[in-house]
């Protein structure tokens, strides 16, 4: 069925892939005038190409912008100092870099008069909940095309295939050919990689699909051993056996290369999306996995121990949920957000790690914090602890417990057989 033609100037946000390469050429189909916008958040991308891949597809401009460093310092960061993470297991590559495209995708919007702003998110997906509400967290008022939510797009390409199918015929070259169907997402951060036969949650990833990280089995033989340096919960300094690193944009880098030289990073899940559906996805988050196990060993030795647990309990999973969710831009975010820094104030020293097939060993560590007292905690000296005053904290710390064991016993009394928490009779 035919479809009236369309006006006006979009911004596409085009990442040079199949999905919003065939997009491109459509939105032109259908009337608009069509700009490109890409974020440099640290893909592996040839730009030019992609410049003039979009152009050669109908884009009247293409715009290109680096965002790194705002990457790094504005999402990465805080969310290493909130140790974030989603399900227990996904480091949140995907969702972290939202809100840094769609601020510098509104920005541009903004300077070259754009009536819409576009995305190619499918309509299964959480990308098309995080660009939307970070669009009208930015500016209220735009007007987002999503083609994978019109059924005059979503019935003429049904699947991949057909995309694929229509590259072809408007000569666009994709990487994604039949026989690897699978869609990929790249940033500083992590790539993912989901769709074609991974939809099948039993289907092992092809060893050829993982493009950041050495497989174990090749990973070298020998280990390797590094420094990081800490100063409020944040990486300030890098140090190898061949150079010492202190740009935040260059130790993330550092760390990425290190990793995927060990084959660090890897992970396979199926995880529940924002919108209810379970997805599975494969990851490579190579530097970010170092990253997290130095900052999580360097909070054990400086970080006091309730500000520790209120962090975790409400930071790490809010802004985890928070970021997967899309609620960048949103009041709940800057509160949250907000209590990192307080947290993250005794933060300071230095852990040594070694990397070894796939794993990330601590070594040691230490701060000049004085949380941790070395005399204090041996078992051969008393080091100023008195060991009787424990006699007084047990007792205290005894007192609901024995009350609970004495109303359990009289419930035995009654008839009702206490039971341990195994399940046998007490």
């Amino acid at each position: 069925m035919a479809t009236e033609t369309k006006s006006g100037r979009v911004l596409l946000a085009y990442s040079g892939g199949l999905d919003t390469s065939c997009i491109l050429a459509w939105l032109v189909e259908q009337g608009y005038e069509v700009y490109a916008f890409m974020a440099d958040v640290g893909q592996e991308e040839d730009f030019a190409a992609a410049e003039e891949k979009a152009l050669t597809s109908g884009a009247k401009k293409f715009f290109k912008e680096d965002l790194r460093r705002e990457f790094v310092t504005e999402l990465i960061y805080p969310a290493v100092q909130a140790n974030c993470i989603y399900e227990n297991v996904y480091l949140l590559g995907t969702s972290l870099a939202r809100p840094v495209i769609a601020r510098g995708m509104m920005a541009v919007a903004d300077r070259e008069g754009c009536d819409y702003v576009a995305h190619g998110c499918t309509g299964k997906g959480n990308d098309q909940v995080r660009f939307e509400l970070a669009f009208y967290g930015l500016k209220p008022d735009i007007k987002v095309i999503a083609p994978w939510r019109l059924p005059e797009f979503y019935n003429r390409f049904p699947g991949r295939q057909a995309l694929i199918a229509y590259a072809t015929e408007k000569q666009i070259p994709v990487q994604q050919t039949a026989a690897k169907p699978w869609s990929t997402d790249e940033n500083l951060f992590h790539i993912s990689y989901e769709a074609g036969i991974l939809e099948d949650p039993n289907t092992t990833p092809p060893a050829d699909m993982w493009k950041l990280t050495q497989s174990i089995e090749n990973a070298p033989s020998e280990p390797e051993q590094l420094s990081i340096e800490f100063k409020g919960g944040l990486p300030v300094k890098v140090t190898t056996a061949q150079k010492t690193l202190t740009d935040p944009v260059d130790i993330f880098l550092e760390l990425n290369a290190l990793a995927r030289k060990h084959g660090i990073g890897r992970i396979d899940i199926v995880e529940n999306r924002f919108i209810g559906v379970k997805s599975r996805g494969c990851y490579e988050s190579p530097g970010a996995t170092i990253l997290r196990v130095a900052h999580m060993d360097i909070e054990g030795l400086t970080l006091d121990r309730n500000v520790r647990a209120l962090r975790d309990q409400f930071i790490t999973i809010e802004l985890g949920r928070i970021l997967y969710n899309g609620h960048f831009f949103t009041p709940e975010r800057e509160f949250v957000t907000s209590a990192i820094p307080a947290s993250q104030r005794t933060v300071n020293g230095v852990v040594r790690l070694k990397l070894y097939k796939g794993n990330v060993i601590v070594e040691g560590r230490y701060s000049d914090e004085g949380l941790y007292d070395e005399r204090q905690s041996s078992m051969d000296e008393l080091g100023g602890f008195e060991p009787t005053d424990t006699t007084g904290f047990i007792q205290i710390e005894s007192i609901r417990i024995k009350k609970w064991a004495q109303a359990n016993a009289r419930k035995g009394q009654a008839g009702i057989e206490p039971k341990d928490v195994y399940g046998s009779r007490a």
